[in-house]
């Protein structure tokens, strides 16, 4: 195998979906995407979520609850941008239309895409 680099990788998965925007489900699905993130990490690569940027810019800036104006105009936008910096985009988890639109983003792009860890080259 050729010598690979650490690449900067988003970690795409569902945030509110399936959820009924229930905090202890909204907890679970970062818990998955973060517990990826280590993963990641622990590979040899930079992982990110949107989330870790929105959310506090989020609460900052006074929202009040999830989806409400605040957060829509932060929370998916801020993903997006994101992408930018990114080398790839990973998808994890179930059906999810935001995880879905950083995937098409990453592709339209020109980013890797994987849909499983697996894909991903251990960096030593």
């Amino acid at each position: 195998m050729e010598n690979q680099q650490a690449m900067m990788i988003l970690v795409a998965g569902p945030y509110r979906s399936g959820t009924n925007d229930n905090p202890i489900l909204i907890e679970a699905n970062v818990k998955a995407m973060t517990d990826t993130a280590l993963a990641l990490y622990k590979m040899g690569h930079i992982p990110v979520l949107g989330e870790w940027f929105a959310l506090p810019l989020i609460e900052a800036a006074g929202s009040k609850q999830v989806g409400d104006s605040i957060f829509n105009e932060i929370f998916h936008p801020i993903a997006i941008k994101l992408i930018n910096h990114c080398d790839a985009v990973l998808r994890i988890g179930g059906a999810s239309a935001g995880a879905d639109e950083m995937v098409a983003t990453g592709k339209a792009m020109g980013k890797k895409i994987f849909y499983d860890k697996t894909e991903i080259a251990i960096i030593e």
